[in-house]
């Protein structure tokens, strides 16, 4: 989707970027429906488990479920944080704030605009294919490079920290850049990461609602004449595309 796409543009690494092994609360070992459910009740006591798809009773891929399960979690946990870049994002850009310096090497500055699709729309097609690399990189750092695979067990959300023995030198630490989380106690990090996933399920909302606004007007009545219609195309990232006419 180009809105969250354009919204990454802030920070497409951090979108992707969760805990250093010791800063994020351990899954160690794999979790059933009955964790989902447990994890519900802590999540919304109001609406608890709520699955009408009966995903998490899947097997996907011929995995088993509990492989399945931590597929679905790592999936939920990745796209609420897109979506809480993209919500910021959206709203960032609908109050006209850019960096004032360059946006491009051929000196192409960072355009005004009232909404985020519009500032994706302004970026050449060589500059959006340079940031999809990037976040292709990022998502095939992280599934090769954790101790173990959050479908085989592993933490959910974990992303390694770039270290020496990977960039010489080594990199920021992106979930924890200032050490400050890594001297919370167990309880505090797993009420964090409840207040994650709630920001993030409420973030997918906030930003479909914006779309939806955007697109046809009066769709969301909270939002009528607070979101700039939109014209363009959501689920056109390129202005051209790069596969041959059907």
């Amino acid at each position: 989707m180009k809105l969250v796409i354009a919204s990454l543009l802030a920070g497409c690494a951090a979108a992707f970027a969760p805990a250093s092994q010791s800063g994020r609360p351990s899954t160690a070992a794999r979790e059933s429906v009955a964790d989902l459910e447990s994890l519900a009740k802590k999540l919304n006591p109001l609406v608890g488990f709520y699955d009408p798809l009966d995903l998490s009773g899947k097997e996907f891929w011929g995995t088993s479920n509990e492989e399945t399960i931590g597929f679905l979690r790592e999936s939920e946990v990745k796209h609420g944080r897109i979506a809480m870049f993209a919500f910021v994002g959206y709203i960032v850009h609908a109050n006209g704030i850019h960096f004032p310096w360059a946006m491009q090497l051929d000196g192409t500055p960072f355009p005004t605009v009232s909404s985020a699709p519009e500032a994706w729309d302004s970026i050449s097609d060589a500059a959006k294919l340079q940031i999809f690399a990037f976040i292709g990189f990022l998502e095939f750092y992280r599934e090769v490079a954790c101790e173990k695979h959050y479908m085989k067990g592993g933490k959910i959300g974990e992303f390694p920290a770039f270290d020496a023995k990977v960039i010489p030198g080594g990199a920021l630490n992106y979930y924890d850049p200032f050490g400050k989380n890594k001297n919370m106690s167990a309880e505090q990090k797993e009420r964090g990461l409840r207040k994650e996933l709630n920001n993030g399920r409420l973030a997918m909302l906030g930003i479909f609602g914006f779309l939806s606004e955007a697109k046809i007007e009066g769709s969301v009545p909270a939002l009528k004449g607070v979101i700039s219609h939109y014209d363009g195309e959501f689920m056109a990232p390129l202005a051209k595309s790069i596969l041959p006419s059907l």
